[in-house]
């Protein structure tokens, strides 16, 4: 029954679960004592070398489970059969939250949302920045912007595990949940009168950061509250979204 305790109970918990795929990138996750490893996924076709044996050993010694599938169920696991070099791991993202567990408690927070961010290179810049700045949780959806992966966790530097991520299904529906909790949404616009360093900001915060190339979107600006700007010089219109979020991360509260 879907609405049963033991179900909602597993599906919180493979909720929180994600799984990265390739040797150098498993490997370092399961030499990483910080991070909670759940399954490693193996080839049965992998041929034995001295990587593989350790990857096993270091499972193993951590209370992970270790399966074997064929190829096609392999890449049924990972994803992208092409990159996955015969190996998965499941790992368990402590971090991961719902919008509704997240907001529980909270009388304070800045958070970032990512509306159609595409590229991993930038969600990990931005995760990065997140992580070590006064950013208190990221929103992304789930559909149409870079997902977790191992090029984001290369790019985040680690630090993918140290800051509360909460992925929706409806970036929308999210923002008015914020909206709803008494938070102010702000979009960024070269147009807006408000520098980011001038705003008087609110309690609680949401910064919207759009797509590459074609910013926020309509829907999406539809729900801001509050237009804010970065001020440039020497005739720049925009920066990349990774920098903006850097910038936006380094703001003091």
């Amino acid at each position: 029954m879907k609405d049963s305790p033991e179900y909602l109970r597993k599906k919180a918990f493979f909720d929180k679960v994600l799984t990265i795929y390739g040797r150098n990138a498993v490997m370092e996750a399961l030499e990483d004592d910080s991070l909670t490893i759940h399954k490693l996924h193996l080839s049965s076709s992998n041929r034995d070398n001295d990587q593989l044996n350790s990857m096993k050993r270091l499972a193993e010694a951590r209370g992970a489970v270790v399966e074997f599938h064929d190829k096609a169920a392999l890449s049924r696991i990972s994803k992208n059969a092409r990159q996955d070099q015969g190996v998965a791991l499941d790992i368990v993202m402590e971090q991961s939250l719902g919008l509704e567990e997240f907001l529980s408690g909270r009388r304070d927070y800045r958070v970032l949302a990512l509306d159609g961010v595409t590229n991993p290179q930038n969600l990990g810049m931005i995760i990065r920045s997140a992580a070590a700045g006064n950013i208190d949780a990221i929103v992304f959806p789930l559909k149409g912007a870079a997902q977790l992966s191992p090029l984001v966790i290369k790019a985040s530097a680690g630090t993918l595990f140290r800051i509360p991520l909460i992925r929706t299904k409806s970036l929308g529906k999210s923002l008015e949940d914020f909206k709803k909790d008494g938070a102010t949404v702000y979009t960024l616009s070269s147009h807006a009168k408000s520098s980011y360093q001038e705003q008087q900001y609110a309690r609680r915060c949401v910064f919207v950061l759009g797509n590459e190339s074609e910013g926020v979107s309509a829907e999406i600006e539809k729900l801001s509250d509050e237009s804010i700007s970065i001020p440039m010089n020497r005739g720049v219109e925009s920066l990349n979204v990774a920098v903006t979020a850097a910038l936006l991360a380094f703001m003091e509260r």
